[in-house]
């Protein structure tokens, strides 16, 4: 029973609660950016190159028979999967880079000193004044 009870106090801690929902946010973001990347991105891309899906480039290493279907290098899949990671990657660094520039915003605005009350006011004058 008490491997249960660590368990239970392991998995509801605030930090492992939090890395939960960063996973399943991650996972709903990359697939946001992957259809960015190849549904509005890659169509005019490829287009502009020559009409070229990427995702079908390949280089054909057997020829297909009829018992046995064809090999195949995929590179296009891979140049997809780079677009998409650098993409991903960008968007990443941009929402990291906002969030830093909030903060800093944040800690820059310094309070304004206090406004000395008249009796300080008065001993400071004082002070100086002694001073001469």
């Amino acid at each position: 029973m008490k491997l249960v009870d660590e368990f239970k106090t392991f998995a509801l801690k605030g930090n492992v609660v939090d890395l939960a929902v960063g996973i399943i946010i991650g996972a709903a973001f990359g697939k946001i950016i992957s259809s960015i990347v190849s549904d509005i991105i890659m169509p005019p891309l490829g287009l502009i190159i020559g009409g070229v899906n990427f995702t079908d480039l390949k280089v054909v290493m057997k020829v297909a028979s009829e018992t046995h279907p064809a090999v195949t290098w995929n590179y296009g899949n891979f140049l997809q999967a780079c677009f998409d990671f650098l993409v991903i990657g960008f968007s990443v660094f941009l929402v990291i880079k906002a969030i830093v520039v909030a903060r800093k915003k944040e800690e820059v605005t310094p309070a304004a000193p206090p406004v000395p009350t008249k009796e300080e006011t008065l001993l400071t004058e004082i002070r100086d004044l002694l001073k001469k």
